[in-house]
């Protein structure tokens, strides 16, 4: 099968959704729901764990938040992403990405889930920039600022890395993202 061919295979599901979408809404996507005060209060939850366990469960509350898409297209194409990010398909996975960021350019989660999906196919370069926008939609991001120290190191860039990951530990200590830094400030 061509490069091409493989493509279109991959695109014309998302598509699909699209023109759905299109057919059925005739508007734009509506804003991202308000999460800040669940965000809030799952920070200082995490924060306040006494171990890794209780960490978890407050990142998990997090995951729950901000994968809440603004409408039932976007949910769908979320939800596209995700499963071929999960099946490895990466390309599949930034094409139904791009089509959310397309669809609702202000929610925060699309920006990341390309950035992760960039970032599993090694392109650091695209995944900076989605992660910059999903930060400045959501400052609180934890898994976002994590992924920007991870992203940092792999470009060789240390002490921004670090920086950023200590920014992510701020909101959330138990990131398993802490292994990267060494708590005195030295390389590991």
């Amino acid at each position: 099968m061509s490069r091409h061919a493989r493509t279109m295979r991959l695109v014309v599901p998302i598509l699909a959704v699209l023109n759905a979408a299109a057919a059925t809404a005739q508007e734009a996507c509506p804003p991202a729901p308000d999460i800040a005060d669940g965000i809030d209060r799952l920070i200082a939850e995490a924060r306040a764990a006494p171990d890794e366990r209780g960490g978890r469960i407050a990142a998990g509350g997090m995951w729950e938040l901000w994968t809440q898409a603004p409408d039932a297209t976007a949910q769908e194409l979320l939800d596209e992403g995700m499963d071929r990010r999960t099946a490895f398909d990466l390309e599949g996975a930034v094409a139904a990405f791009d089509a959310l960021v397309a669809y609702c350019p202000d929610y925060a989660e699309g920006y990341n889930q390309r950035a992760f999906a960039n970032f599993l196919r090694e392109d650091y370069a695209a995944v900076l920039p989605d992660l910059d926008r999903a930060l400045a939609l959501s400052p609180r991001h934890v898994a976002a600022l994590a992924g920007r120290g991870l992203t940092l190191l792999a470009l060789g860039r240390r002490a921004e890395g670090e920086d950023a990951i200590r920014a992510a530990l701020d909101l959330n200590p138990w990131l398993q993202e802490r292994f990267y830094i060494a708590s005195d400030g030295t390389d590991l």
